[in-house]
């Protein structure tokens, strides 16, 4: 019993037994611990608990405890597992401690992917070869020298290829755009999907856009979404000679404000370009809206234009004849306002026939109509808007339906009206529909007891939308 405690394997043994224990119990409450603050070192720590540890424990058994010689076959095998896990402890590491905490913007969060994998490469290829130099005895001198001289005869004979691969990882260590990002090159304008080290993928509307890096980085390009929240798309029109500019520009202005593209916290801006030409700059909110703007802001300057008496593209609007006016009374506004004859041919005069293109705003909350609207063809839509500036459907209006008939009393109104599909609506202005009530009192009430209808209709639409919303 003596010679059990005075051996030196017995404290090896003890040792091990309960430092195995206590380091695993240690190690697990770290791992929990950087579990739940999402650390950075949670990955060195689980290769270290659940692998180095009991690998050294067991190299120390087999050298200590047992006393095995450290040549034998047994004791190498062991001692180069625990190498490898070291190499990949110490990679992992490094990742964790340098890269992945890394604060935006610095050095090492532009660091390309590609270095790093070099970097990795080159690690473990040293840590290899001194796993077989000092574990096994193997002599890797002339495995060095042969690569050495290796990569010098491919370096020169592919010196131009290297010079452009080294080119655009220079550029990626620049990183002057990122994934996600909208950028503009000579050959085309997309996001970026993916960076590798020899090319960058942008999604385009076409397809997929690859570029090599070595011709971005020998050639100017654009990044549209830097800096952010300052992006805007031009769009560029024609009008007549005889068109006031003031008009054309705040008729322009007005529709691209409306935009849902359109950035709330910068105002729109058009001005002449000369000739006959209009320059309108819209703030988007991404490049990603750009092609979507320009081509809603044109489709609905067409309607916007006509509606204005003004002459885009040069032309004429014929729509509004006084046959399709007065055709258009005998449909919807005569039975609506039950009108004789004499008042008929009264009103045709005065009114005309508009058009809206889908989506746009027909009525804005908080403004007084200036006139009346009769719906000849398509469908509005009436929005009640909410506290935080969203917006719920109230109701919709089709054929023969009416809005604007808050114009008499001068009230504003209290919900928003927008086109869904193409819609023509006859115009009345204000002037004529108050001449007409004045000479029918019933008229007049029936007016505003759909004034009080509507109103409470917005009301309940606004009062049920909050309700959801606690809900």
């Amino acid at each position: 019993m003596a010679n059990v405690f005075s051996s030196a394997w017995f404290y090896w043994a003890v040792g091990i037994a309960f430092g195995l224990p206590l380091g695993l119990v240690a190690l697990t409450e770290w791992q929990h611990a950087l579990q739940r603050k999402q650390g950075a070192l949670l990955r060195p720590v689980t290769i270290l608990r659940n692998y180095l540890l009991p690998l050294i424990a067991l190299l120390l058994l087999m050298l200590e405890a047992n006393q095995i010689p450290p040549h034998a076959t047994s004791v190498r095998v062991v001692a180069t597992l625990a190498a490898f896990v070291v190499l990949v402890l110490m990679l992992s590491g490094i990742n964790a401690a340098l890269f992945q905490s890394a604060p935006d913007g610095s050095w090492r969060k532009r660091m390309p992917s590609i270095f790093l994998d070099v970097l990795r490469f080159v690690l473990i290829a040293v840590g290899v070869a001194m796993i077989f130099a000092y574990i096994w005895g193997a002599n890797v001198k002339g495995l060095f020298t042969a690569l050495g001289i290796t990569s010098i005869v491919v370096g020169l004979t592919l010196q131009n290829s290297v010079g452009q691969i080294i080119s655009g990882l220079l550029m990626l260590f620049e990183q002057p755009f990122k994934l996600g990002d909208w950028i503009e090159t000579p050959q085309a304008k997309g996001r970026v999907v993916e960076v590798n080290w020899r090319a960058t993928h942008l999604e385009t509307g076409t397809g997929l856009q690859i570029t090599p890096n070595s011709v971005l980085a020998s050639a100017s390009f654009t990044n549209l979404s830097r800096p952010e929240g300052q992006h805007t798309c031009e769009v560029d029109v024609v009008f007549a000679h005889d068109d006031p500019p003031d008009r054309v520009c705040d008729m322009l202005t007005r529709a691209a404000a409306e935009l849902p593209q359109c950035d709330p916290d910068r105002a729109p801006k058009t001005v002449p370009i000369g000739g006959m030409e209009y320059r309108t700059k819209i703030p988007l909110k991404s490049p990603a809206e750009d092609g979507k703007a320009k081509a809603t802001f044109r489709r609905w300057i067409w309607y916007a234009a006509r509606r204005e008496g003004l002459h885009l593209d040069e032309t004429d609007d014929e729509f509004s004849t006084p046959e399709r006016v007065s055709e258009s009374f005998n449909k919807v506004v005569g039975p609506v306002l039950k009108l004789r004859r004499d008042e008929h041919e009264d009103l045709v005069e005065h009114a005309r026939i508009e058009r809206y293109g889908d989506g746009e705003r027909m009525q804005r909350a908080g403004e007084v109509p200036s006139g009346m609207m009769f719906v000849l063809s398509g469908t509005v839509q009436m929005n009640a808007h909410l506290e935080d500036g969203s917006q719920v459907m109230a109701w919709t209006q089709d054929e023969g339906s009416f809005l604007g008939q808050s114009t008499l009393t001068r009230q504003p109104v209290l919900g928003s009206a927008y086109a869904v599909g193409e819609v023509a609506v006859v115009y009345l202005p204000r002037d004529t529909v108050a001449d007409l009530v004045q000479r029918n009192p019933l008229l007049l009430q029936e007016l505003g007891r759909t004034i009080e209808e509507r109103r409470e209709h917005v009301l309940r639409a606004v009062d049920q939308a909050t309700d959801v919303d606690i809900d």
